[in-house]
């Protein structure tokens, strides 16, 4: 199913015990994050807007695309697809997003034994 679309945030599980397990809790935000995705073929730029930031990555299924974390540092992995799935290794954590029942699914998951799984589940607006 096609990526393309605006969505909000309607509902999220282990978010802060996600940013605690990545060093990020203190740029912990009770705002609706908005996620952007445009899609043309394999080729994606993926943005998430709250007041006052915004965070943009273009990526591309198939290849090593360089990408941007969410506090300013670049790193470089491969972009995968299947089963209509998107799965990058960012460097603390895998992150998967797929299209659920017109939803915006994303998943997080540190690696480890106390690895946490973020969970965003984001409606089309």
């Amino acid at each position: 199913m096609a990526f393309t679309g605006k969505y909000e945030l309607e509902t999220q599980e282990n978010y802060e015990e996600f940013l605690e397990a990545i060093g990020l809790l203190n740029v912990k935000t009770d705002h609706k994050v908005v996620t952007e995705v445009l899609q043309d073929g394999n080729d994606f730029t993926w943005t998430q807007t709250i007041p006052n930031w915004t965070w943009s990555n273009k990526l591309t299924v198939g290849q090593e695309c360089e990408m941007t974390t969410m506090m300013g540092d670049k790193f470089k992995a491969p972009v995968t697809m299947e089963g209509g799935k998107i799965s990058i290794q960012f460097p603390q954590y895998i992150f998967t997003a797929e299209i659920i029942e017109d939803k915006l699914v994303m998943t997080c998951i540190t690696p480890g034994e106390k690895g946490v799984t973020f969970r965003r589940v984001n409606k089309r607006i």
